[in-house]
């Protein structure tokens, strides 16, 4: 029962992001009520971790939630897109690497970085310009910082 309940939802999530500009998660937890969905942030937060949804630039300007695009393969194009997009600089020490992105640019580099499932990086911490990329160890630091620079250059030539 849960299981579907949980489909239901994000797919109605999936929805409602297709349909309005849902800036925050409370918003999109207020139009999940509004179809009668008793749900919690927390649980509208993991949704949105396993949707996998990130925030863009919406046509109004403002930043909105939506969905990565599938399939798969479309999928790794569109991560390197969104990371570069949002990259200005990176430094590192020891086992962590720090990015600055552009305003607001960090969550949705952040979200990018942690679906490309580097087995090097444990985890990220964004706020709103600023990634704190944590490695397994300092000695990959170096491999880490090559991959985030040639995903720099592979993108489509839009930055020079």
């Amino acid at each position: 029962m849960t299981g579907t309940m949980k489909y239901d939802r994000h797919s109605l999530i999936l929805k409602i992001i297709e349909e309005k500009d849902i800036e925050t998660q409370e918003e999109l937890a207020e139009e999940l009520r509004g179809y009668g969905m008793d749900v919690t942030q927390a649980t509208v937060s993991r949704d949105i971790k396993e949707l996998r949804l990130v925030k863009v630039l919406g046509k109004s300007g403002i930043y909105k939630y939506a969905a990565l695009e599938r399939p798969e393969s479309d999928l790794s194009d569109r991560l390197i897109r969104v990371f570069s997009e949002s990259f200005l600089s990176m430094e590192h020490t020891d086992n962590l690497i720090v990015i600055k992105t552009i305003v607001a640019g960090a969550q949705a580099a952040a979200s990018a970085i942690d679906a490309m499932n580097w087995p090097d990086i444990i985890g990220c911490i964004a706020g709103d310009d600023t990634i704190l990329v944590i490695l397994r160890s300092g000695s990959v630091v170096g491999d880490v910082l090559k991959r985030f620079s040639r995903l720099m250059h592979s993108s489509s030539g839009n930055k020079s």
